[in-house]
């Protein structure tokens, strides 16, 4: 959360020259520039506001790999902000984001497989990434996790703890340090 903190207080107090500098930054392929100027256009900092040049720059940035560009492109195709909403691109973005570390990215995929948006419900998966996210000290995940438990059998729960430990094993990135 650090990270956007930092780049959403930069653009408050940034300069005209600065967010011109910015542009000329993003032009380069630098990804962070790129989500950076995403979120100006998001929220109208710097630049006039407009979801759909936010979308653009996202995008850009996502397909790089950068993963606060890849949650908020799923929160855009989430909400249909943007874009039209369509959960099945939304799961695409939140897993790649979530497969990084990315703690709101692992919440929002396990409310995925919970609703079954864009996913087939998955209560069993749903634990999974709320469990990771857990382990990233999300605590609404903590106490969705919680209320999910309270519906699943022991095998079910067993088999979603089995599963977060392995995934984790084979990517530690899951885990954000």
């Amino acid at each position: 959360m650090a990270e956007y903190h930092e780049r959403r207080g930069w653009l408050k107090s940034a300069t005209p020259k600065q967010i011109a500098n910015l542009r000329k930054t993003t032009e380069k392929g630098d990804p962070e520039t790129q989500f950076t100027l995403g979120l100006a256009y998001a929220i109208g900092l710097g630049v006039p506001e407009d979801v759909k040049k936010a979308v653009k720059w996202y995008r850009i940035a996502a397909e790089q790999g950068d993963r606060w560009s890849q949650y908020y492109l799923a929160v855009m195709y989430d909400n249909g902000n943007g874009v039209p909403e369509y959960d099945k691109e939304a799961v695409k973005w939140y897993r790649d984001a979530a497969e990084q570390g990315h703690v709101l990215a692992q919440y929002y995929l396990g409310v995925m497989y919970d609703n079954g948006d864009g996913v087939i419900e998955d209560k069993v998966q749903a634990y999974v990434w709320w469990n990771i996210a857990q382990a990233n000290e999300d605590e609404d995940a903590k106490k969705k996790k919680s209320i999910l438990a309270e519906m699943m059998s022991k095998e079910q729960i067993a088999k979603a703890q089995q599963l977060s430990t392995e995934m984790v094993k084979a990517n530690p990135k899951l885990i954000w340090d």
